[in-house]
């Protein structure tokens, strides 16, 4: 195939993500942590638009405060972008504009949804026909939550959270969102638990560590089954969450109190997800979430992963 037939810009769209469930191990020598968790991809999209360039560069833009996203080596497409380069041997460039509609630092996945469409789109525009598995295998050494933006869907994830199995999930789960204009750092988030745990602060009658997800988790799942599901959401790190903001605390209580069937912090925080009963409930809980002055959006899930738009 000639280089003229190669398209110019490659338009992907990736979800972002909430953990319905998250386990956290205990820290281990390189640093990481075993997690045991199950992403589910919702409607809240990044837009990545790859054009074809002599050298690497990134733009961002969107809904989202994009001010703190950086734009070097940093910046997890642009790691992407060139690591599928370092693979595949190719020698020219691209500039990715970024299009954030995902919370920045939100505990969403945005910047991991950015390096999936990043992966997909400069495989297409390149034209490295790489399969679904060889993406899967770079994705996974950006992050794990990289590996699930790629495919989407409900998965569980163990290892570092980048070992996936896709997960039975009937119907649809509708969310609504409160996210913060200050975002959490995820280090940050992981190094509080750490200290927390050490220092011997959790409560006797905590959920058990474990690096398996309950089994209710998968039969809710399985059931399409959103009071069921409401039932045994947790997450390891909303503690830590918590005691780096303590008014997110306030805002679990708002939204439960305002009909939600339950309320969890996203990942390592700071979006509250709250899972409601049906689209309607969720429509009249956004309401009241955003007449108390906070930022709410009502998505679902699950979504598909990192997909071209167009070429």
């Amino acid at each position: 195939m000639s280089l003229a037939a190669f398209p110019s810009t490659v338009h992907v769209r990736a979800p972002g993500k909430i953990n319905v469930y998250l386990g956290v191990g205990a820290r281990h020598d390189d640093g990481y942590h075993a997690l045991a968790t199950v992403f589910q991809a919702v409607s809240l999209y990044e837009d990545v638009f790859a054009t074809a360039s002599d050298s690497f560069s990134v733009s961002v833009s969107g809904s989202e405060d994009a001010s703190d996203v950086p734009l070097d080596d940093r910046n997890l497409a642009m790691r992407a972008a060139k690591m599928l380069a370092a693979a595949t041997g190719f020698t020219g460039g691209v500039h990715l504009d970024i299009r954030k509609s995902v919370p920045v630092a939100g505990g969403m996945g945005g910047g991991s949804a950015d390096a999936a469409a990043a992966l997909v789109a400069c495989d297409a525009l390149w034209g490295t026909a790489l399969s679904i598995q060889e993406l899967h295998e770079l994705a996974a050494r950006l992050g794990a939550d990289v590996p699930f933006a790629l495919h989407g869907g409900t998965a569980v994830g163990t290892g570092r959270g980048d070992q996936l199995n896709p997960a039975l999930a009937h119907g649809r789960f509708d969310w609504v969102l409160v996210t913060s204009e200050q975002g959490l750092s995820t280090p940050a988030v992981y190094g509080r638990l750490d200290r927390h745990r050490a220092a011997g602060a959790a409560l006797a009658d905590d959920p058990p560590l474990s690096l398996e997800v309950p089994v209710p988790v998968l039969q809710a799942l399985r059931a399409g089954d959103a009071h069921s599901l409401a039932a045994s959401m947790f997450n390891d790190l909303e503690v830590a969450a918590l005691l780096e903001r303590p008014d997110l605390d306030e805002t679990l209580g708002a939204g439960l109190a305002s009909g939600a069937l339950s309320g969890i912090v996203s990942g390592s925080g700071p979006t509250v997800a709250f899972l409601c009963e049906t689209p309607e409930s969720a429509q009249y809980l956004q309401r009241e979430m955003q007449a108390a002055g906070r930022t709410a959006l009502h998505v679902h899930g699950p979504v598909p992963g990192a997909r071209i738009i167009s070429v």
